[in-house]
């Protein structure tokens, strides 16, 4: 196993077992809902059941990301234990965290010389960069060192495919991210946005497609088309979900049944408050491995 320190953001949405599993470090976004701050440590403080919740309910969230004094911190101690330290940050295209972890990163490499300290860009989001992630813990533990993981991540991050949709557009009309006109006229006519994310790490809306059942069948067929290897895909495939499980079972099973070959069943997970805080309730989440996003 590979002796350096395998990290990330806590907008991986992931879990904290599985990231104990794999041995994958964290540091925390901040959120608050209600008016009450919390550290974004993946529903332990706040379940996620209750967090969407209360948002249905109509409390406020806001977000911040992890600031440079945090991540100086945070990177610091590793290195004084004497571990180097590999670490992805959450894509530049919806944060520019990556800064603040960049600059940690150039202070602490005048301190620490004789240290590796690696800052990635993800251009990843959600259970996607959680995806990526697991596939560098694989790296690590067959013997990669901390130069070629890093390598890896950034010559192969942009194979990571992200489709996202949503069934309930009330919080992208509240955060701004849909006029509320368009949201109105969306809601009417039972509009569901089909997104994904673009090669410089952006989430672009790319159909509108009126009927959840459609557009569950849609988001799927996008892995169909798309999968490394086609219906021979034998990667693994992450879904994540805010509070509509359901609907992402229904993704599930669709995928499950196209691809006899693929690498355990398809695992699901919760959006995470730092990224759900924007959706809402109703969104549904598919990464694979396939087709370099181009656009």
């Amino acid at each position: 196993m590979g002796n350096y320190i395998l990290s990330c953001c806590s907008t991986v949405d992931l879990n904290n077992q599985q990231m104990k599993d794999r041995d994958i470090r964290y540091c925390s976004f901040h959120y608050e809902i209600g008016g009450t701050p919390y550290l974004d440590d993946m529903g332990e403080t706040v379940s996620m059941e209750d967090f969407y919740r209360r948002m249905a309910e109509g409390e406020m969230t806001r977000t911040s990301q992890i600031n440079q004094n945090e991540y100086r911190e945070y990177f610091e101690g590793f290195l004084k234990e004497g571990k180097d330290v590999l670490h992805l940050t959450l894509s530049s295209g919806i944060s520019n965290t990556i800064n603040s972890a960049r600059i940690a990163a150039e202070e602490l490499s005048e301190i620490y010389p004789e240290r590796k300290l690696i800052v990635v860009d993800s251009l990843a989001a959600s259970s996607g960069y959680g995806l990526l992630m697991d596939k560098l813990a694989d790296l690590r533990d067959a013997g990669a060192d901390i130069e070629e993981a890093a390598k890896f991540a950034e010559e192969h991050r942009l194979e990571l495919v992200h489709w996202f949709f949503s069934s309930d557009l009330t919080f992208y009309i509240r955060g701004g991210r849909v006029s509320k006109t368009s949201g109105m006229i969306g809601k009417v006519l039972n509009i569901c946005p089909l997104l994904n994310v673009s090669f410089e790490g952006k989430l672009i809306v790319r159909e509108k497609i009126r009927t959840k059942r459609r557009v569950i069948k849609a988001i799927a067929n996008k892995m169909i088309e798309q999968a490394r290897g086609g219906a021979a895909y034998d990667g693994k495939c992450y879904i994540s979900n805010s509070a509509c499980r359901e609907d992402a079972e229904a993704v599930a099973a669709i995928v499950e049944e196209a691809f006899p070959n693929m690498n355990g069943k398809p695992e699901i997970y919760d959006i995470g408050p730092t990224i759900g805080a924007h959706t809402g309730p109703g969104t549904v989440a598919l990464f694979f491995w396939g087709k370099k996003r181009e656009d």
